[in-house]
C-alpha cells in the first residue's frame, strides 16, 4: 500500500471511529468490537483487558513475530464531552472543510488510532523481523484510568518492546516530556439550619472556603517558585479548582460542598509532598467540624495520580520517532498529561508523537488537518519498513 493509499484508508477509518460516541461517561465497547472485527478479518487476533465493572475495555493486538524489540502504538479511545459547545457540524460525523477533518476526537486522538489501523494490512502482508503492538485504552480523559491494567498486560504477556509511541496530538513531531497530573475530590459535610441561626448548624460552604483559599495561596506560590529554566509552559507546577458545587438555597446553611481540583507537576516534583500542608489542614478541619456536629467533616479522595514523562537521555523511543517523522528539531515538552508517563514508569522507553495540534483538542469544531494525516501515513509507512529490518 502506498503512503497516499494508507492516508486515504486512515481517513475512511477515522470517519468510522468518530461515529462512535465514546465520551468517557459512556461505554467504548462498540468501538472495541468494531476494531476487533476489523483486525480479525485481516487475520490478527486481539484480546480485551476489561474494566472492573465490565462496561469498558482496553484492546491489545500484536502483528509479527513474538520476539523482543517491537514497537507499541498506543492511544486512548475515549473523548471529552460536546455538551454545551457551539459545533457547526455534527461532532460524531466526520466533516471535511478547507483541508480539515472536523469531528470529536479527530485530533485527540482517533486520528492516530485510524493511522495505526490503516497500517495493519501492510504490517500483515510484509515479513516483519520485529512486531508491532496495538494498545488502545479507555478513560484517559478522566485520569488515565484504563492504561495501568493494559500496561501490566503488556509487561506480563508480550516479549519486551523496544519503544512505545503514544499518539497524542503533537503535529507529528516527537515530544519527550509531559507533566503529571494528580486530581482530587473534596467533600465537606455540614449541618443544615436556617441561615439566621448559625449557632445551630455548620455551613459546608463556609468551611470549604477555608480549604479553597489555601489552595489558591498554594497555586500562587507554585507560580512564584517555578524554575525559570523549565522548558514547560507554564514553567512550574500549576493548581486549579475545576468544579465547585454546594448548598441548596441562599437562606439555608449548606449541608454539603464538593469541589474538585488538579495539580500538574513537571518531572521531579512530588504532588503528595506539595499538598502536605493542605492535607494537614483538611484533617484539622475535619476534627473541628465533627466537634460541632458529629455528622460533619471533610473527606479528600484521590481521583487520579498520573506520573509525568521525563526526557530520556538517548531514549530509544524518541530516536525512533524522530527518524520516522523526519524530525531534527529541539527537544520538546508539553504541559498536558498523558499515558506516556505510565508506560515510562513501567520501564518502557516512551515518546509522544501523533497527528493534529493540542490547540484543537477539547474544542468545539475539533479538527485534524488532512496534511497531518498524510504526514502520519508517511510515519507509519516508515515504521513498517523499520520493523522489517
Amino acid at each position: 500500500m502506498s503512503t497516499e493509499a494508507l492516508a486515504e484508508r486512515a481517513v475512511d477509518l477515522l470517519a468510522r471511529l468518530v461515529a462512535f460516541d465514546t465520551t468517557s461517561r459512556l461505554s467504548n465497547l462498540d468501538l472495541i468490537a468494531f476494531v476487533e472485527d476489523l483486525l480479525a478479518r485481516q487475520g490478527v487476533s486481539s484480546r480485551r483487558v476489561v474494566s472492573p465493572d465490565g462496561a469498558k475495555a482496553n484492546l491489545l493486538a500484536s502483528i509479527g513475530p513474538a520476539v523482543e524489540g517491537g514497537v507499541v502504538l498506543s492511544g486512548h479511545t475515549d473523548v471529552v464531552p460536546v455538551d454545551g459547545q457551539p459545533w457547526t457540524s455534527d461532532p460524531f460525523v466526520l466533516t471535511e472543510r478547507d483541508g480539515r477533518l472536523y469531528g470529536r476526537g479527530t485530533c485527540d486522538m482517533k486520528g492516530f488510532l485510524a493511522l495505526a489501523l490503516a497500517a495493519v494490512p501492510d504490517l500483515v502482508a510484509r515479513p516483519l523481523a520485529r512486531p508491532a503492538h496495538l494498545a488502545f485504552s479507555y478513560d484517559e480523559e478522566v485520569g488515565c484510568l484504563g492504561a495501568p491494567d493494559l500496561i501490566r498486560e503488556i509487561g506480563a504477556s508480550l516479549p519486551r518492546p523496544a519503544a512505545v509511541i503514544v499518539g497524542e496530538p503533537t503535529d507529528m513531531v516527537a515530544v519527550q516530556g509531559h507533566k503529571g497530573i494528580a486530581s482530587f475530590r473534596v467533600t465537606v459535610t455540614g449541618r443544615e439550619a436556617h441561615s439566621s441561626l448559625t449557632h445551630l448548624g455548620v455551613s459546608a460552604n463556609m468551611a470549604a472556603i477555608r480549604l479553597l483559599s489555601s489552595l489558591a495561596e498554594l497555586s500562587a506560590r507554585l507560580e512564584r517558585e517555578a524554575d525559570p529554566a523549565s522548558p514547560f509552559l507554564p514553567k512550574g507546577a500549576s493548581l486549579t479548582v475545576g468544579q465547585i458545587n454546594g448548598g441548596t438555597a441562599v437562606n439555608i446553611l449548606a449541608r454539603e460542598c464538593v469541589f474538585l481540583f488538579d495539580l500538574r507537576t513537571p518531572p521531579g516534583l512530588d504532588p503528595t509532598a506539595l499538598l502536605g500542608g493542605f492535607f494537614a489542614q483538611a484533617e484539622a478541619l475535619d476534627a473541628e467540624l465533627k466537634a460541632r456536629a458529629p455528622e460533619a467533616g471533610v473527606r479528600v479522595e484521590t481521583r487520579s495520580m498520573t506520573p509525568p514523562l521525563a526526557p530520556e537521555p538517548e531514549g530509544a523511543a524518541e530516536a525512533l520517532a524522530r527518524r520516522l517523522a523526519g524530525d531534527n528539531g529541539p527537544g520538546r515538552v508539553v504541559a498536558y498529561a498523558a499515558e506516556a508517563g505510565q508506560f515510562q514508569q513501567a520501564g518502557f522507553s516512551t515518546v509522544i508523537c501523533g497527528p493534529g495540534s493540542i490547540d484543537q483538542a477539547h474544542q468545539p469544531d475539533e479538527y485534524v488537518e488532512i496534511s497531518q494525516m498524510q504526514r502520519g501515513a508517511a510515519f507509519m509507512a516508515r515504521l513498517i519498513e523499520a520493523l522489517r529490518a
